[in-house]
């Protein structure tokens, strides 16, 4: 009983963060938020919906420290095509390519050393490339995100708090 409590307990502080991540977003804007009804017969709501839900709870959710020396960008701060990336990792998925999701190796030695299988790479869309382009995020199974605008040249820990 008291594990359900907690559960509950910790599922309303999420609820409420992404209520106040929401706000600080839209620069505090007015805190009526607009809803729209899905279609009669319709299950689901639209994959943007889905996105940005995934993306506000994903920025809630995972609130660490950066566990590297690596300068640190807020999330959204990020190119929108990043964000959108950030979400679908958020909600597990769909992911638009095939090597999303596979390991990364942390070769260039650029990320916190790890062991092998600890961290997982997805592809950030660049517009205007006819293929996955060089930016990528990198996440660890310490939730740590990274974002490389050049193909592992170099890294950004991603703050999703704030």
């Amino acid at each position: 009983m008291n594990r359900n409590r907690n559960k509950l307990v910790a599922f309303a502080a999420l609820v409420i963060a992404v209520v106040v991540l929401v706000v600080a977003m839209v620069g505090g804007g007015s805190l009526t938020a607009q809803t729209t009804t899905p279609e009669a017969g319709s299950t689901s709501t639209s994959p943007a919906a889905r996105s940005t839900a995934a993306a506000n709870t994903a920025a809630a959710s995972s609130a660490i420290a950066n566990p590297s020396t690596l300068p640190a960008i807020n999330a959204s701060q990020l190119p929108k095509e990043a964000r959108q990336t950030l979400a679908l990792i958020a909600q597990g998925g769909p992911y638009p390519y095939e090597r999303d999701g596979v390991n990364f190796g942390n070769f260039e030695g650029l990320l916190p050393k790890k062991s092998g299988g600890f961290y997982k790479e997805y592809t950030v869309p660049t517009p205007g490339e006819p293929d996955r382009g060089a930016r990528r995020i990198i996440v660890g199974k310490d939730s740590a995100k990274y974002y490389t605008p050049d193909h592992y040249e170099s890294f950004t820990f991603i703050e999703e708090d704030k």
